[in-house]
């Protein structure tokens, strides 16, 4: 595994007000009263109270598990909040009193390592967990959370290995088969992708809504950092990314909607027009209108296809927050939401997710007993596990969360005529170095 690094800046910064006598958790069986919970939504609460036996539901926000009180600390991720109250908390960890004490968060891909390379976070082996515990878990999942000394400092219940979510009906109409496989011949390669979308716009739809739609196949298949030795750094793939862009904006087509508003997500709806989306199992199922009378994935009129490229985008991930006093039962739900096959079975079985277990994914990949509803009755697994083993996070850096979203906040005006590339790609250096000074371009 190649070493992570991660900005020395920013590690002092988080590591800066640990006291000299922060230590790790308590580990005695007592254990706290209280066990504090940071997230940005609420699909890990979801998963505990549907996957986690000796969980009980108090009220939105509290919950029971055995004696111990349960806290829910919610914070969207919108405008960076969520990042900025776990910080402030974190900061305060060392002098907070017991049942005040963070005891697990989460954290996402693009700013894992801001957190996994400090102290605030325990190696899960301090709670206990062994390499056998997790040796059916996908390594590119413990690559997330590796800190760069190579220690592990967290886990996830899934995998987010990425597909092309077609429109059925779309398909049909335009090639004449709604089949994956004859799908998959239009969108095998980008070449064949692009030809697709100029026959698929005669036919009166947009290829994807937004230029957006594709970016994450094309930033996971890079072959450099977004840093190198302290220098932002545009590899290939994106320049390539930002020049299929453009020339579908002009063409017509697809746009520049930002990802989750309503001009994104009216492609959910036959009226959109749209023929494909790109994602992982939670695209489908927590954003594509799954539960909404009328939309596409409601009807079952999604298909899936493999897709140019392999691809993953997002995921959760669990972290120990140092100074907990609730070791013991972190570990557990650690062990029963990402370990335990009968757990795993159930979350793909009720809520389409694809999980972190090889076996568990191979058995239902190859089961004619599973299928999914919004897929109208495929079996998506096979794409997903084929995906999942081609995924290389050699080149993920601490600065990818910013890079990323200012990369296409920037573009977005190149794409829609009002800079050229060049004042689009200062625009975007002033940006990353305004939030990061320590960075050259």
């Amino acid at each position: 595994m190649k070493k992570k690094v991660i900005s020395a800046v920013l590690c002092a910064a988080m590591a800066a007000t640990l006291s000299a006598g922060f230590c790790y958790a308590d580990t005695t069986e007592e254990g706290g009263k209280v066990l504090n919970i940071y997230c940005w939504n609420e699909e890990f609460k979801s998963r505990i109270k549907d996957h986690y036996a000796d969980y009980e539901e108090v009220d939105a926000t509290h919950g029971k598990i055995g004696d111990v009180e349960v806290v829910w600390n919610i914070t969207p991720s919108t405008d960076n909040a969520y990042q900025n109250n776990l910080d402030t908390s974190l900061k305060a960890q060392a002098e907070a009193a017991a049942d005040d004490k963070i005891d697990l968060f989460l954290v996402e891909a693009d700013y894992a390592l801001k957190y996994v390379d400090t102290d605030y976070t325990m190696p899960v082996a301090d709670l206990g967990i062994t390499d056998e515990d997790l040796s059916k878990q996908y390594q590119y999942t413990k690559d997330v959370v590796t800190d760069s000394n190579g220690v592990l400092k967290g886990v996830s219940w899934q995998g987010c290995p990425g597909v092309l979510f077609y429109n059925r009906e779309a398909a049909k109409e335009i090639f004449g088969s709604d089949d994956p496989d004859e799908v998959q011949k239009y969108v095998a390669d980008w070449d064949t992708y692009n030809e697709t979308a100029a026959k698929v716009a005669e036919a009166g739809y947009r290829m994807t809504v937004s230029v957006n739609d594709t970016y994450r196949v094309f930033s996971n298949n890079v072959t450099s950092k977004w840093v190198e030795d302290g220098k932002i750094n545009i590899d290939e793939n994106i320049k390539k990314w930002v020049d299929m862009s453009k020339a579908e904006v002009d063409a017509g087509q697809t746009g520049t909607a930002e990802l989750w508003g309503d001009d994104w997500s009216a492609g959910f709806y036959p009226d959109g027009k749209t023929f494909c989306y790109f994602g992982p199992a939670w695209l489908i199922n927590f954003c594509m209108a799954a539960d909404t009378e009328g939309s596409i994935a409601n009807l079952g009129g999604w298909g899936a296809a493999k897709g140019p490229q392999g691809f993953y985008w997002g995921g959760t991930w669990i972290c120990a927050a140092a100074g907990t006093d609730n070791a013991d039962l972190v570990k557990d739900i650690m062990l029963k939401l990402t370990t335990d096959d009968a757990v795993m079975k159930d979350i793909v079985e009720k809520d389409d997710d694809f999980v972190n277990n090889k076996v568990v994914m191979d058995e239902m990949a190859a089961s004619e007993d599973y299928s999914s509803k919004i897929l109208g009755g495929m079996n998506p697994l096979g794409m997903y596990t084929a995906g999942v083993e081609t995924i290389d996070l050699s080149n993920i850096s601490s600065y990818d969360q910013t890079c990323n979203e200012e990369f296409q906040n920037a573009m977005k005006n190149y794409f829609e005529g009002a800079a050229t590339y060049e004042e689009a790609l200062d625009l975007f250096y002033q940006s990353v170095t305004e939030k990061h000074p320590e960075l050259t371009y």
